[in-house]
């Protein structure tokens, strides 16, 4: 079973005029590994996996976006993980894969605001504006691998493991406030 363990708490952590800094509450979120046809897990999952990285699908139980050429992070809530995982064991004889929960891996931060894709430059090598909206990329913030999620153009979702969440947080905040007082 997967563990929560950050000392993050869910709420804002910063909110300036430039942009706002917060924990999400807790997500379901599954590690798959697969290859060949995927239909089983589709079915699985109730929803396509999407074909290209980067790529999203979402239904109304669960989110998932392809990280790799065999790799995708599924989030759902913490009540359907029992389903999710249950559909891809019933499968697994015909269609080999790993699913692995991760759920207490990461947290989640919510970047948004009006120069929330400018905050993300603080730490962040990647061109933000190159990262269409519904679209997700693994990348590094200073140094950290996280994968961003860009719901909008001036929202972002930043899942980050626990042990790198209270520098980025803080990292995040001091931006924040930097860019506020740059633009006051």
């Amino acid at each position: 079973m997967s563990v929560k363990i950050s000392s993050l708490t869910p709420g804002i952590l910063v909110e300036t005029r430039a942009a706002r800094v917060s924990v999400l509450p807790e997500r379901g979120r599954l590690s798959l590994r697969a290859r060949g046809d995927l239909k089983a897990l589709n079915t699985a999952f109730g929803l396509p996996l999407p074909d290209i990285i980067g790529r999203r699908a979402k239904n109304a139980e669960a989110e998932a976006v392809r990280l790799g050429p065999d790799e995708w992070i599924i989030l759902s809530s913490p009540e359907q993980m029992a389903k999710l995982i249950a559909a891809c064991a019933a499968i697994y004889e015909h269609h080999p894969h790993s699913l692995v929960d991760i759920s207490g891996r990461e947290v989640t931060l919510l970047i948004e605001g009006p120069m929330a894709a400018e905050l993300l430059t603080l730490g962040c090598p990647r061109d933000i504006e190159t990262i269409p909206v519904g679209e997700s990329r693994r990348t590094v913030f200073d140094g950290a691998t996280v994968v961003l999620w860009r719901d909008a153009e001036d929202r972002f979702r930043m899942d980050i493991w626990n042990s790198f969440a209270p520098h980025l947080g803080h990292l995040l905040e001091t931006g924040c406030k930097e860019l506020a007082a740059e633009h006051a």
